[in-house]
């Protein structure tokens, strides 16, 4: 193969601001209606199967199951970043590699977790003092979700690899197809066949299926520059080994995450049950706020891959600086609309006044501070598309394990009060900003010095 031609490069080549929109966008899309799909389930359980349905989907279980995506998407990153950079370089034959490895792996570690996972389901729920009466169903759920989670991390790491060669459509429009299939489903097993919570999961599973059917497909058909071929599948160990130094602190960053939603997550079910069923629902609402926030950080991730894979430093630094301020104005306008009508948007997912008032003062109460997370998303991203994610890792890890748990374990048992509770967020994303903001501006300088001698000897 070697390093041939690949067709011009809008992302390396074209105006910046431009296309990280029309990049940027479909990605958006494309993960709102991924999470539409337990969107979907969390309204219609709430709505035909009750209250305490409610709670197992969209909070122990919700917290179980996004553990394990964000742990692989950690790792289908890494992937997607090393893809990126030998795009952007033009390199085929290590591309062809890349992509082959990434697969394979994906479809190794999906196997994996489905074994583990439904064989820790009872033990994993009981650390997290679930209570008893949503126990059974959240044992269903998760058990249903785990046997399916090969379809669920081949399409993640599917349509990582798509977006890293700057494809973000083709996985929109296979998840629109399948979010109309699990709406359909759900209504049908649901409310139709009154298959419970088990309908609910198995409609989200067979959709996913689906989702993961049509990446692969396009993986195999579509791209000239890239073609999966199931006879080639075989993991390198070279590119292997660079994927995972840039998968595996992305992914034990996100697991960190994981871990102390798990803690949080423990603290809101000793408030009870409609704390808990507030607190669900509340993570559906604020899932629009992180479902934009988290489509900037991988476009912005995408840009900064490939750029630097191409030799263009000015470009990596200058598509970092308008990615924040378009992530400002889009994450400042959800802040608004979500604060001024998350009332009637509760009322979606729940009609009892309790649960309703419980959820609305606990958004109110946190989102103005998600700003901070806007700036933290966008700085991470950048770096991480330049490889560089150790020390960002290592910022993260003492903002959650030294200041948030902490907090939670220690203050949070002593006052017993929600908004004690919530506090942990804003001062854990305000630690890790006080040193990564310093870091990035460190490592811009001596890369860009580096960059500014070699185009002197160029």
């Amino acid at each position: 193969m070697g390093k041939k031609t690949i067709e011009k490069n809008a992302i390396t080549e074209g105006v910046i601001w431009k296309q990280l929109l029309i990049f940027f966008f479909p990605i958006m899309l494309g993960t709102l209606i991924q999470q539409l799909y337990t969107t979907v389930d969390t309204i219609i359980v709430g709505r035909f199967v009750g209250k305490a349905a409610l709670a197992s989907v969209g909070g122990p279980a919700a917290v179980l199951s996004t553990i394990v995506v964000t742990f692989f998407n950690g790792l289908a990153n890494g992937a997607a970043v090393i893809i990126a950079q030998y795009y952007g370089a033009k390199d085929r034959r290590s591309l062809h590699v890349g992509v082959h490895t990434a697969y394979l792996f994906s479809v190794v570690i999906s196997l994996i977790v489905s074994l583990t996972g439904t064989v820790l389901t009872p033990w994993l729920l009981k650390i997290m003092n679930t209570p008893q009466d949503m126990m059974a169903d959240s044992i269903t759920y998760l058990r249903i979700y785990f046997m399916g989670i090969l379809f669920t991390l081949v399409y993640n790491m599917g349509s990582a690899i798509m977006r890293a060669v700057g494809d973000s459509r083709r996985p929109l429009l296979y998840l629109l197809i399948c979010c109309v299939m699990n709406i359909i489903l759900d209504i049908v097993m649901v409310v139709g066949m009154k298959m419970g919570i088990a309908g609910a999961a198995l409609a989200t599973v067979i959709s996913q299926c689906v989702s993961a059917v049509l990446v692969t497909w396009s993986l195999t058909r579509a791209y000239d520059a890239m073609k999966l071929k199931f006879r080639e599948l075989r993991m390198d160990a070279r590119v292997l080994r660079k994927e995972l130094k840039i998968g595996v602190p992305g992914a034990l960053q996100a697991c960190a995450y994981g871990v102390t939603n798990v803690v949080i997550q423990a603290s809101v079910n000793s408030f009870g049950t409609d704390t808990a069923a507030g607190w669900a629902a509340y993570g559906k609402l604020d899932m629009i706020f992180w479902t934009v926030s988290s489509a900037l950080g991988a476009a912005v991730t995408t840009f900064a891959g490939q750029n630097y894979g191409a030799g263009k430093m000015d470009r990596v630094y200058k598509s970092i600086r308008v990615n924040v301020v378009i992530s400002y104005i889009f994450t400042g306008a959800i802040i608004i609309v979500l604060f001024a009508f998350c009332e009637p948007l509760y009322h979606m997912f729940t009609t009892d006044p309790k649960v309703i008032g419980i959820g609305v003062y606990m958004l109110r109460f946190l989102i103005p501070s998600y700003l901070l997370s806007v700036l933290l998303e966008n700085l991470s991203g950048g770096l991480r598309g330049l490889g560089d994610v150790l020390w960002p890792t290592i910022f993260t890890f003492g903002g959650l394990f030294f200041v948030r748990l902490p907090w939670i374990i220690i203050l949070t048992k002593i006052h017993h009060k929600v908004e004690i509770l919530l506090i942990s967020y804003p001062l854990a994303w305000g630690a890790t900003l006080l040193c990564l903001i310093p870091y990035y501006f460190w490592r811009k300088k001596r890369r860009m010095s580096t960059y500014g001698s070699h185009l002197q000897k160029s």
